[in-house]
């Protein structure tokens, strides 16, 4: 393994982690005075879905690739319903918290919704497996282990970031990440043209 290796994972690390950064933001400016075992938790789930998602694309190429053939146009749909189906939920509750003026309380994140996000940010990771199909498996594994890390460092980052203007924000975070969520499902089903 060489420099040439490491920074390209490091690479595919950032461009696979930016769907995942983004909603990191949005969890953050939705629950801004999160507790920091509770971000750690949301950057593991990303980084942990980002590092099985390439290996599994991986495992798909070489043991079962007409299989993944057959399911690979639909994975942007997939993303685009699932993050429709949670940024709809956060409109829906914000736009309730705007009519209901004693209810300022701040919607918090949980771990079924954090699970449907990885899930949603991470599932066009499965195609990485087509870009890491001529390496072998320690190979494989290690890039998934950069790829891995780096979702994990920019989405503790990025949850801090949506903390600090979902203070500023008060009860618009929830209405303002579901439209941003809903937005980046379309994003991730455009870019698949």
């Amino acid at each position: 393994m060489n420099i040439i290796f490491i920074s390209t994972s490091i690479f595919l690390g950032i461009g696979l982690a930016v769907d995942a950064l983004s909603v990191s933001m949005v969890n953050g400016l939705n629950e801004p005075k999160m507790k920091l075992k509770k971000l750690l938790g949301i950057a593991l789930t990303f980084a942990g879905f980002q590092f099985l998602m390439p290996l599994i694309g991986w495992f798909l190429v070489h043991k079962a690739v007409e299989y993944f053939k057959v399911i690979e146009p639909f994975i942007p749909w997939v993303a685009l319903g699932l993050l429709c189906f949670i940024g709809g939920k956060m409109l829906y509750e914000g736009i309730r918290g705007w009519n209901d003026e004693d209810d300022k309380e701040e919607v918090k994140l949980e771990k079924k919704e954090l699970i449907i996000q990885g899930i949603a940010t991470s599932i066009d990771a499965l195609s990485v497996g087509f870009a890491i199909a001529d390496y072998d498996a320690a190979m494989a594994l290690v890039c998934s282990m950069i790829v891995g890390v780096v979702t994990f460092i920019m989405c503790a980052f990025g949850v801090k970031i949506g903390a600090a203007f979902g203070t500023k924000l008060e009860g618009k975070a929830s209405v303002i990440g579901g439209v941003i969520l809903i937005c980046i499902g379309i994003a991730i089903v455009l870019r698949s043209f």
